[in-house]
């Protein structure tokens, strides 16, 4: 049987497997470099602040993401639940993508003014005082650390290399912006800021 030549032979099936593999990235993802809607930015989205990027960068050492994804999928059950679908534009400037395939917690993609700052300030300072069956686990520290505003010039230097549109006096006044903040300021104005811009439009 045919099968079985191909079974038999290793560089025979190597060579098929290389073959089946660029067919479909060939296929399923060079378009998508070439589709407008994937490449630019969804009308009125901004860059992150500087808080907000500090913010991201806490979000992301915290390890928020491994319990929360950012990307409410195409389907009747998330879009109830989370509202509006995500789309490509609204990450564009994201480094790096926070979309996350596991969901321990809820996903996050549109909690960007859904709740008060208040509130998000006591959810992560003590999470079961205003969720009851919650299993996240509770940042107090985040209320006594402040930020390391020494850092966000060359970060926000990188991001505007990789084509993040920060102008040069975003990037000069960054570290005066987030001096003296708070841990907690930075990452609730993180959160305050997700999915905004769909929400707005839709």
């Amino acid at each position: 049987m045919r099968h079985e030549i191909v079974e038999k032979n290793l560089g025979l099936m190597i060579v098929l497997i290389v073959f089946t593999i660029s067919g479909g990235f060939l296929a399923e993802v060079v378009p998508l470099f070439f589709h407008q809607e994937v490449n630019e930015p969804v009308e009125g989205l901004e860059p992150l602040s500087a808080l907000e990027l500090e913010g991201r960068d806490i979000y992301i050492r915290e390890g928020c993401h491994v319990c929360h994804t950012q990307q409410i999928r195409p389907f009747r059950a998330e879009t109830e639940r989370y509202g509006h679908y995500s789309v490509a534009g609204e990450f564009v400037y994201d480094r790096p993508f926070l979309w996350g395939s596991k969901r321990t917690g809820p996903d996050l993609a549109r909690v960007g003014g859904r709740y008060s700052d208040a509130w998000q300030r006591q959810h992560l300072f003590d999470p079961r005082s205003v969720v009851p069956e919650s299993n996240m686990p509770a940042f107090p520290w985040l209320f006594e650390d402040r930020v390391d505003h020494g850092s966000i010039e060359a970060r926000m230097k990188t991001l505007q290399t990789l084509g993040v549109p920060y102008t040069d006096e975003q990037v000069a006044s960054a570290a005066a912006e987030i001096e003296g903040k708070f841990e907690i300021e930075a990452l609730v104005a993180y959160l305050q800021q997700l999915g905004t811009v769909i929400s707005e439009k839709r």
